[in-house]
């Protein structure tokens, strides 16, 4: 599977880059590409280092702006225009998307691919991983936003939230059929 992997390129505390390694190191293990944002920076990079010491394959799609930042000795490589091409090209390229730690980026391209969902633009699976509470807020206004009827279809049809990395990949693996 080409899994997207949504998070911050900032350098975090141990309680969010050590489940980070963990899931990188599972989709490595899992024979999977990693499809993120190119960068070699931060959480970024502790995802992308996992996972090619693992075995997987790495796909970044980095940004003109950012392009300094972009990770050399990837499998493959693309800077796009700006921030919009960027997270199309993202989309594209993966079969499923997983959501970790980030900021307003993170969010951003999070709500984006719920929106795409919510509207039947696209069927990949998506997951939050919800490392160390981090989506608890989140996840409380999705449910409020659920019962409230601003969601036409149930937040289960749009996001599967997972707590540990494990149960983030075997969600993937399921709903795409990988055993």
């Amino acid at each position: 599977m080409r899994i997207c992997v949504f998070l911050s390129a900032a350098d975090l505390d141990e309680c969010y880059t050590r489940p980070a390694r963990e899931f990188a190191e599972l989709l490595g293990k899992g024979g999977h590409t990693l499809v993120w944002g190119g960068s070699d920076v931060g959480l970024m990079k502790v995802v992308a280092d996992g996972v090619q010491e693992a075995g997987g394959r790495l796909c970044g799609v980095s940004v003109d702006f950012l392009a300094a930042k972009a990770r050399a000795g990837a499998d493959e490589m693309v800077i796009a225009r700006d921030l919009a091409e960027r997270k199309k090209l993202l989309l594209e390229k993966a079969d499923a998307v997983v959501i970790m730690v980030g900021g307003t980026g993170t969010l951003d391209e999070a709500t984006e691919i719920l929106e795409l969902k919510k509207h039947g633009h696209t069927e990949k699976p998506v997951v939050l991983l919800n490392t160390a509470g981090f989506y608890d807020g989140l996840k409380q206004q999705f449910l409020r936003m659920e019962e409230e009827g601003f969601l036409p279809r149930p937040l289960t049809d749009l996001v599967f939230f997972a707590e540990e990395p494990v149960g983030a990949l075997a969600h993937l693996e399921e709903s795409q059929g990988v055993e």
